[in-house]
């Protein structure tokens, strides 16, 4: 598109500059005409290297107009040419022609589709910021009127987020027009213009004046707040808490509260909910005196609730509650008039209620102190860790740091370790996966003693789980407790157990035996993972199963930069070279991989290495790549001008019998020498830049 757009392209190119300058447009109609969808979408995507081929003129002449008249089409065009629009001032002249973008856009803000419409109003509001107050007032407050009195729904709910836009601008004459249409727009008899209008009301109330706000809004709110539909009633909730930071405390407990306290009570569970939701946020506008008296019983009410959706998410917000309270009395408050409330949740019937109270009640230690919290609030945790439903268990745990904090873990360990050990063996893998990812801050509070004593067990039976996503989250549970602990803790407790796995019948436990070294050994050290790793890693380099062998020699690439070079030499090297002749495949390609990282290792350390042990490839100098060349030496480029044409066509051949997908893992790779360097580049040339090739 950019293409044709540019001067002397096209057809007509030689015409004439008034034929070339119609080519951009002609395309644009040409592709918004297509039976392909995808083809008018990236027509419209296009639209400002259009606007820019056009210039600014043509672009409010022709695109705009020709825009607004074809406004019909699938509403995923619609919604990239609403999103377009309110990026286009610069292209149509700037703020001074900002008025131009309107038609289009007013058409896209009373189509049926919710999203086109959305971000139609969205890009009118950019819009709006751009018009001079005298430009406002003559072109985008017609528009907003003329969608407020629309005969079309759409249209009016469109309207609806317009008004805070352009109402401090205003003239007052204006404004008084712009509140009358408002209010219009909060008695529609259409639900859905009165749902986006309670949407709204909160953020008009912000742009108004304070005596608009007595006069006008409240009384708005409390109609919508007593609406006949409770999705009209539950959204004037949430504009309650704009209105209240507007106003007086006396203006609030006179003109709000009662609202606000039928809410509370309100027949559908919806409403409730969202009083229940948004009980933080109204706590903090509503200010701490008006909280004591009046929202402190309505949220007894809410915890209290039949309905359990309604009570949890009331249960979410009790540590936000208790942490807002004033710092003088909150400890009365509640421990009078909010802790029994509590009590009862405990042993709710719903689940889902227990979890949310599971989730924050640990936080209320911090907040009510060390002896309150032992004598009261810890028989409720000691409740919550026998609970059947493990997420109850599992949120208490995950949240111990608060309560370690203020008294201590001891005080939680008895009752701790049979929820723990449930947790550990539920039958529900993920619960598993979640405890042992909260088991290092466990061991960190218990303390190494009590760790080895009850729970090191359970962290060496998570290596043999059935499910691998375990498997490998006990590994690196590992790595992180031998950070914590040790690796003197490690050498005595972990590395004998996890070493013992390597002779055990199941494969899988052998190579999680391969993966617990991998993690280990940068935490242990060169010492621990010489003497007593490498050893092991090494035995197992003859495993019957080919997993195993290619496993030992990745866990050899590992671990070799760890390991001195002694190990490397004497040891590590001649195992990577048998593996490299192995008969498997795969088990061939990773130590070919290992031998390369270990040569470099070598090299880097100056250690020389001796002919005998690198493996020979017929035709080339088994050293070529490993000793530095003497000024003027043939490095063989003759030999491999001639066979590297071979082996490419050889690796594309294989490489398109064998599929090219890497995600199907290292079998899929190829399997050629790694020293061969320049066989390699020919070989990627051949299979990545075939056009490349003549």
């Amino acid at each position: 598109m950019a293409g044709a757009a540019g001067p002397g392209s096209g057809p007509g190119a030689a015409g004439g500059d008034g034929d070339d300058s119609l080519y951009p447009i002609a395309v644009l109609i040409d592709e918004l005409r297509n039976e392909d969808v995808q083809l008018r979408l990236n027509s419209i995507k296009k639209l400002s290297t259009i606007a820019l081929a056009l210039g600014v003129e043509r672009t409010r002449t022709e695109l705009l107009p020709f825009l607004t008249d074809t406004i019909y089409d699938e509403d995923e065009v619609l919604l990239a040419l609403a999103e377009q629009l309110g990026n286009f001032t610069g292209l149509v002249g700037g703020p001074d022609f900002a008025h131009c973008l309107l038609p289009p856009l007013e058409s896209l803000a009373t189509v049926e589709e919710t999203v086109v419409r959305d971000k139609a109003v969205e890009s009118l509001r950019q819009i709006s910021q751009e018009h001079t107050p005298v430009a406002l007032e003559a072109h985008f407050v017609p528009l907003v009127k003329r969608l407020a009195s629309g005969d079309w729904f759409t249209s009016r709910t469109s309207a609806c987020g317009l008004f805070s836009v352009c109402y401090p601008r205003a003239s007052n004459a204006v404004k008084a027009e712009i509140r009358q249409h408002f209010r219009s727009l909060c008695s529609d008899d259409t639900p859905m213009v009165r749902r986006a209008a309670a949407s709204k009301l909160g953020e008009f109330a912000k742009v108004l004046e304070l005596d608009s706000v007595k006069t006008e809004i409240v009384p708005l709110f409390t109609n919508l707040a007593s609406d006949e539909q409770d999705s009209v009633r539950l959204l004037a909730v949430e504009a309650c808490v704009s209105i209240a930071q507007l106003l007086s405390q006396e203006d609030l407990e006179a003109l709000v509260m009662p609202t606000l306290r039928q809410a509370a009570e309100d027949k559908s569970w919806r409403v409730r909910y969202m009083v229940a939701d948004k009980f933080s946020e109204l706590q903090k506008a509503v200010g701490p005196k008006i909280a004591l008296s009046d929202l402190i019983p309505a949220f007894q009410s809410l915890l209290r609730d039949c309905e359990a959706e309604v009570r949890a998410a009331a249960a979410h917000k009790v540590r936000e509650l208790c942490e807002n309270l004033p710092a003088e009395g909150r400890e009365t408050v509640i421990m009078n008039q909010i802790l029994p409330y509590i009590k009862e949740l405990v042993s709710d019937t719903n689940q889902h209620v227990k979890s949310a109270l599971a989730s924050v009640i640990m936080g209320l230690s911090t907040v009510l102190g060390k002896e309150n919290t032992i004598e009261h609030l810890l028989p409720l945790f000691l409740a919550q860790l026998k609970d059947e439903c493990p997420e109850v268990r599992l949120n208490i745990i995950s949240n111990l740091d608060c309560v370690n904090e203020v008294i201590g873990i001891r005080q939680l360990s008895q009752s701790l370790l049979p929820a723990i050990v449930e947790l550990a063996e539920d039958a529900k893998w993920r619960v598993r996966l979640a405890i042992i990812e909260y088991m290092p801050l466990l061991a960190g509070q218990l303390g190494v003693e009590f760790f080895d004593e009850k729970l090191n067990s359970l962290c060496m039976a998570w290596l043999v789980d059935h499910v691998y996503a375990i498997r490998e989250a006990a590994t690196n549970n590992l790595m992180k407790l031998v950070q914590k602990f040790g690796t003197e803790w490690a050498q005595n407790t972990i590395v004998p157990k996890v070493l013992v796995m390597a002779n055990d019948p199941n494969y899988l436990h052998r190579m999680t035996t391969l993966f617990c070294i991998n993690a280990l050994s940068e935490a242990c050290g060169k010492e621990i993972t010489t003497k007593q790793m490498l050893p092991i890693v090494l035995k197992m380099a003859g495993d019957q199963v080919a997993n195993v062998r290619f496993n030992v020699a990745k866990s050899l690439q590992k671990i070799g930069p760890i390991l001195d070079t002694n190990a490397l030499q004497g040891e590590v090297k001649p195992v990577l070279q048998k593996l490299g002749q192995d008969e498997d495949m795969d088990v061939k390609y990773f130590a070919q991989e290992a031998i390369s990282v270990v040569a470099q290792r070598l090299r880097k350390l100056d250690f020389p290495v001796k002919d005998s042990e690198e493996p020979s490839i017929p035709g080339v100098d088994k050293n070529l790549f490993l000793r530095p060349r003497g000024p003027g030496e043939d490095t063989g480029k003759a030999q491999r001008d001639g066979a590297a044409p071979v082996a490419s066509e050889e690796a594309v051949e294989a490489a398109q019998l064998r599929g090219t997908n890497t995600a199907k893992g290292p079998a899929c790779q190829l399997h050629i020498n790694t020293r061969d360097t320049l066989a390699q580049l020919e070989i990627a040339e051949a299979m990545h830049f075939p056009q490349s090739r003549e």
